[in-house]
């Protein structure tokens, strides 16, 4: 049987327009797992890991509800309050992997499919450095299913920066990943287009040998991602970029707290994620 679960090295391009003028360009790498396949890498892989320690290893509670119960159980309950039931389809998330124990992720992509293998769904796991997270769980249209992409909308909903206010909406476009990764997503307010970014990769088989390339290549990757929003957020103060105040945690947002001794995760007030509904809106085929 052919694995679904591959490596992905690329990066990631963002480019604000306004008030001031501002990209950053990295390097980084991501693993698209098959959550099926994860207990056979654990077995079958030397430096990765589920739920333990590795080079590189994959913790459930860094995901969904921060509570380590199993994924596949959270995303079918997601997808059921949007309407979508998938069966027996394939769940895929392409998300950074815990480096050395250290893991911290802007945003990760689970591709939800029909048992026959169109895209169903997408839910979009945001978590910011305010340890607050959000999942917008969006159908993706039975039209651009067929066609093999998808095209979402959603209104913002989890505060992310400083430097930008809440009042917007994001713009998703993509494809499910084969060969290389390319996903657009774009954050629009009543002016227009405030931000761009971009995500690209080209697919590595998933291998000790290919994860150990890419880790040497870029080294203590998820260590520099939080590095690197603070770097770019110090180079936004310096251009003066007018600063928001962070709101309450809205209807929907799940705070998170940092691990105990015990290695497990402290969810104070852990909810269930409510889905993009009213708020949500699909473009026209």
């Amino acid at each position: 049987m052919t694995q679904a679960s591959a490596l992905y090295r690329g990066g990631v391009f963002h480019s604000r327009l306004r008030p001031r003028q501002h990209q950053l360009n990295y390097r980084v790498f991501w693993l698209m797992l098959d959550l099926d396949e994860i207990h056979a890498l654990d077995a079958d892989l030397r430096v990765f890991s589920r739920d333990r320690f590795n080079l590189l290893s994959f913790h459930e509670r860094d995901h969904g509800d921060g509570s380590g119960m199993p994924l596949r159980s959270q995303i079918e309950a997601r997808l059921a309050e949007v309407g979508v039931d998938i069966g027996s389809g394939a769940v895929r998330l392409l998300t950074m992997p815990r480096v050395l124990g250290f893991v911290f992720n802007p945003i990760s992509l689970y591709y939800c499919h029909h048992e026959d293998g169109r895209l169903a769904a997408m839910i979009y796991e945001v978590t910011s450095t305010f340890r607050e997270r959000r999942s917008y769980v969006l159908p993706v249209m039975a039209t651009d299913a067929d066609a093999g992409r998808f095209r979402q909308q959603t209104a913002k909903s989890l505060y992310v920066s400083p430097f930008m206010h809440m009042d917007m909406r994001y713009d998703f476009k993509g494809r499910p990943p084969g060969e290389t990764l390319a996903l657009a997503i774009d954050g629009s307010d009543a002016t227009g287009l405030l931000i761009a970014t971009t995500m690209t990769g080209r697919r590595r088989p998933l291998t000790d040998r290919a994860l150990i390339a890419a880790a040497l290549s870029m080294p203590l990757l998820t260590l520099k991602v939080v590095a690197a929003i603070h770097w770019e957020a110090l180079k936004l103060w310096l251009k003066r970029v007018p600063l928001t105040r962070k709101p309450d945690a809205g209807p929907g947002v799940l705070v998170l707290r940092a691990e105990a001794k015990d290695g497990h995760r402290r969810v104070p007030n852990a909810r269930p994620f409510e889905a993009e509904t009213k708020r949500q809106r699909q473009p026209s085929p």
